[in-house]
């Protein structure tokens, strides 16, 4: 299990632990979409399209890690060595994110109250770099609609 901790207030800037251990940061960008996090030495970037609902994960060396699909709409993906993780807004009232299998829903990314900024993510057979990707692609899809809003 993630937590992301806000860090700052001027900032989208989240402190990432996966089980109580530091593993990385996540750092939005201040004029684009999309940020970065450092895991285990090695550098990843997260880029958006213009709208905002199609993003990339990629590593230091220019390689394609991850991708996400449809980000925004009720019903999104994850593409990622192959395999593809759905994940569903939980209802019209939530803004919780639900990973799914064809059993139903086997995790979640949603926020620690309705008034903080951490961010709690249960994402069981992702990869950790792919985790923390939708991690903060969810982070910078609440802060677009927030300042949409």
């Amino acid at each position: 299990m993630l937590l992301a901790t806000r860090t700052s207030m001027w900032r989208s800037r989240h402190a990432i632990s996966a089980d109580g251990h530091p593993v990385a940061t996540w750092d939005s960008r201040f004029w684009r979409t999309g940020g970065q996090f450092v895991l285990d030495g090695r550098r990843f970037q997260v880029d958006a399209n213009m709208w905002g609902t199609r993003y990339t994960l990629t590593g230091a060396d220019g390689t394609m890690v991850a991708a996400a699909d449809r980000v925004g709409r009720k019903h999104w993906t994850v593409e990622a060595a192959g395999q593809t993780y759905r994940f569903q807004r939980r209802s019209l009232w939530s803004n919780d994110q639900e990973l799914h299998t064809e059993q139903g829903p086997v995790g979640s990314v949603r926020r620690t109250s309705m008034w903080g900024g951490d961010v709690v993510a249960d994402l069981p057979g992702l990869p950790l770099p792919v985790q923390i990707f939708v991690l903060g692609v969810v982070i910078t899809m609440w802060d677009a609609q927030a300042a949409a809003g």
